[in-house]
C-alpha cells in the first residue's frame, strides 16, 4: 500500500502538471532517482505485456515462408500422430528475438516432408521491438489430439514471457484444425509433458532464474519466488493445468528440464545446466524435490538432450559423446538404453558423428520404432534431420533392423543468409 501511495502521488503531479501545460520532462523533476528508475521499468512491464497478445496460427504459409525465404534452422521437436503422420517443427528467423516457428509432415514416415504447413510469427513492424517465438514443442497425448506448445516473449526474454498452446483434433486431415492459443502460465516449455501412472500429465515450464535481458531485468522481480524448473499438472488431459513444484538449479541455462517416472513412482528430473546435466528426485508427485546434484554417469555439454520411458520399460537417452561418461562438444549424437531406470546405460549408437548437430527432441511408434529429429549447423547449413532406428539397432550399437535409417532430411532453408 506505501509503494501505491507513492505512485498515486507521482501520477497525480504528473497530471497536474500536464493540466497546468508545463513541458513533458517537468514531471521527472520531481521524482527521485528511484521513482525514475520505477517509472522506466513500468514503461518495461507495459512493453513485456504485448507478449499477452494471443498469437495468431498461420495455416496457410505459402509462398511467404517457403524454403527459399527461410535461412535459419534449430530443431523444436517431433510427433507421430494415431494415424502414423508425422509432425515436425522447428524455428526460422533465428535463436533471437527474430525467431518464429515452422511446422511441416510426412505421411511416408519421414522419407519425404510437406512445403511448411504452419507457421507462429509473432513479429509486427508497428511494435517498438521484436515479439518472438523461441522454443516449444509438439505432443500428441493419449487421446491422438496433436499439441502445439510454443513461448511468446518481448525480445529474447522478457522476464516473464508465457507458454501457450494450441490443439489439433484432427492431426491427419488434409486440413487439419488447431484451436485457438490459450496461455498456460509464464516461463517457457522445451519438452513434451510425461503422463504419469497415476494418469496425470506433468508439464515442464521454466521461468529462467535470470530477471530478463537487457531493459527488462528486474521488471517482474515479483516472479522471482516462481523462478526455476516448474512443475505443472493436470488432471482433466489438458483442459487446465496447475503449479505443483519448482527445483532451483545452480548455474541454471534455461533449464530444458525433462521428467520421467521411475519403477518406484518416484519423479526423476534432468536439467541443462552450466555445469552440464544435473537432476533432483521428487516422491511425492512433484511436490517437493531433493536438492540438486551432478546426473553421474552422465556427462554432457550445456545443450539439450532428450530423455524418455519406452513402451518395453526401457529408458532412451540421446547425448552428445561417444561413451556415457564423456563428450566433445555439440557433436556425435548417441543413443542410449537403461533397463536400471538410468543407473547403467548400454548401446551407443551414432545418429551423427557430425559437429554442429544439437537439440535432439522424438517419440516412439507403437510397432517400437523410434524417431529423433535434431538441428545441424543452425546458421548456415540449417538443417532439420531425422533418424529412425530401434531399440535393437541401439544394443548393437549400429543399424541392424531393415527399416532404420539416419540423417534423414526434414528440411533445409533456400533463402539469402
Amino acid at each position: 500500500m506505501k509503494k501505491f501511495g507513492v505512485w498515486l502521488c507521482v501520477f497525480m503531479a504528473m497530471a497536474s502538471g500536464t493540466m497546468r501545460g508545463e513541458s513533458p520532462e517537468t514531471k521527472f523533476e520531481a521524482m527521485t532517482p528511484q521513482q525514475v528508475r520505477q517509472y522506466e521499468l513500468d514503461v518495461m512491464r507495459r512493453i513485456a505485456d504485448l507478449a499477452l497478445i494471443p498469437p495468431t496460427l498461420n495455416t496457410s504459409p505459402l509462398p511467404q515462408y517457403d524454403y527459399d525465404k527461410l535461412d535459419y534452422g534449430m530443431t523444436i521437436g517431433l510427433t507421430r500422430t494415431h494415424g502414423g503422420r508425422l509432425w515436425a517443427c522447428w524455428v526460422a528467423g533465428g535463436d533471437s528475438p527474430k525467431a518464429f516457428f515452422v511446422l511441416a509432415t510426412s505421411d511416408d514416415d519421414g522419407e519425404t516432408w510437406s512445403k511448411p504447413r504452419l507457421v507462429v510469427d509473432s513479429h509486427a513492424k508497428r511494435l517498438p521491438m521484436d515479439r518472438s517465438v523461441l522454443v516449444g514443442n509438439v505432443w500428441t497425448d493419449p487421446r491422438g489430439r496433436v499439441w502445439l506448445i510454443f513461448d511468446q516473449s518481448m525480445g529474447m526474454f522478457d522476464g516473464r514471457a508465457g507458454v501457450w498452446a494450441a490443439v489439433c483434433d484432427n492431426p491427419d486431415d488434409d486440413e487439419p484444425h488447431w484451436s485457438k492459443p490459450r496461455r498456460i502460465w509464464h516461463g517457457v516449455t522445451l519438452n513434451k509433458p510425461t503422463v504419469l501412472s497415476s494418469g496425470e500429465w506433468m508439464l515442464p515450464i521454466s521461468l529462467d532464474q535470470r530477471k530478463g535481458f537487457g531493459p527488462f531485468k528486474g521488471a517482474f522481480d515479483d516472479l522471482d519466488p516462481y523462478r526455476g524448473a516448474n512443475v505443472f499438472v493436470s488432471t482433466d488431459a489438458g483442459a487446465s493445468w496447475q503449479r505443483r513444484g519448482c527445483v532451483q538449479y545452480p548455474n541454471p541455462d534455461w533449464h530444458e528440464h525433462m521428467i520421467v517416472e521411475r519403477r518406484d513412482g518416484s519423479l526423476w528430473m534432468l536439467a541443462r545446466t552450466g555445469r552440464g546435466v544435473m537432476q533432483s528426485t521428487s516422491t511425492d508427485g512433484g511436490r517437493t524435490w531433493s536438492p540438486p546434484t551432478d546426473a553421474a554417469p552422465i556427462k554432457h555439454p550445456v545443450a539439450r538432450f532428450f530423455i524418455r520411458r519406452l513402451a518395453s520399460g526401457r529408458l532412451l537417452l540421446i547425448k552428445h559423446g561417444q561413451h556415457i561418461d564423456a563428450h566433445e562438444g555439440r557433436s556425435k549424437l548417441t543413443a542410449w538404453l537403461s533397463d536400471d531406470d538410468g543407473k547403467t546405460w548400454h548401446g551407443g549408437l551414432m545418429l551423427d558423428e557430425r559437429t554442429g548437430v544439437s537439440y535432439p527432441d522424438g517419440i516412439q511408434a507403437p510397432d517400437g520404432t523410434l524417431y529423433i529429429s535434431y538441428d545441424r549447423n543452425r546458421a548456415t547449413d540449417g538443417e532439420i534431420l531425422m533418424a529412425r532406428f530401434t531399440e535393437a539397432d541401439v544394443l548393437a550399437g549400429k543399424l541392424v533392423s531393415d527399416s532404420s535409417k539416419l540423417k534423414m532430411l526434414i528440411s533445409r532453408p533456400r533463402g539469402k543468409r
